[in-house]
């Protein structure tokens, strides 16, 4: 469903992300680890068309980033932390404002809002005014937002940032109930303990580069048991 293939991304005098290849199968939630500065980012917005890669390309189901932007657009997701929302609207009239952009009204869009608020338990938010939610609610109706249109591919992107205890473990919780749907997801995040908990496999990301792919589990055995123990073995092999 996503597929990388010596994407690059250079400003000026740096390279961001260096020659990346990797590949996420339908129905996985596929983890891009590395600390802030790694790469993730600005990986994702490639992904989503927000940046053109300096060499390379991807697809993202089945659609060309470079030739098919709209296409790519049109099948992806996108949840980043610390999203914001229109205070002065309701969590219904946020979701209808963006269903409108891609071209979802009528009962199509009752449809989708119902299937919304079930998947993501957000009654309480449809009538509410976004500046009377709480972090938790906000969040559910960013997501809301992302997923209306019921998108293959979802990226994630340090999607817990900011988040209680109990909003963070809502969003895991949806992580892998989209999962269970057949969605393909891209969760991007430094916190490895997350990784672990919602990943099939995992990627980490360093200075730009891809220094190791497995599943979670394989991962896991390289830290005897730590992902985070993991990622820091591979890294410190990479810059020794």
């Amino acid at each position: 469903m996503v597929k990388t293939e010596g994407l690059t991304k250079d400003y000026k005098r740096f390279r961001a992300v260096d020659h990346l290849s990797f590949e996420v199968r339908p129905g996985e939630v596929y983890g891009l680890l590395g600390p802030n500065g790694a790469g993730k980012t600005t990986t994702l917005r490639m992904l989503a068309t927000l940046l053109v890669p300096t060499g390379g390309t991807a697809t993202v189901a089945g659609f060309d980033i470079r030739s098919q932007p709209l296409e790519v657009r049109r099948n992806l997701g996108i949840v980043n932390g610390g999203m914001q929302v229109y205070e002065r609207l309701t969590g219904r009239e946020v979701l209808e404002f963006f269903a409108g952009f891609y071209g979802i009204g009528g009962k199509v869009f009752e449809e989708r809002l119902d299937w919304v608020v079930d998947l993501l338990h957000m009654e309480d938010a449809i009538g509410k005014l976004v500046k009377e939610m709480s972090t938790g609610m906000r969040q559910k109706t960013v997501i809301a937002r992302a997923i209306l249109h019921q998108p293959p591919v979802l990226l994630l992107d340090e999607a817990t940032a900011g988040l209680d205890v109990f909003a963070r473990r809502a969003l895991l919780d949806f992580v892998k109930q989209y999962r269970d749907l057949g969605k393909t997801l891209i969760y991007s995040t430094h916190v490895m303990s997350e990784a672990e908990e919602v990943c099939d496999r995992v990627g980490f990301l360093y200075g730009g580069k891809l220094v190791y792919e497995g599943t979670t589990a394989e991962a896991r055995m390289i830290g005897a048991g730590s992902l985070e123990r993991a990622f820091v073995h591979k890294v410190q092999g990479v810059a020794a």
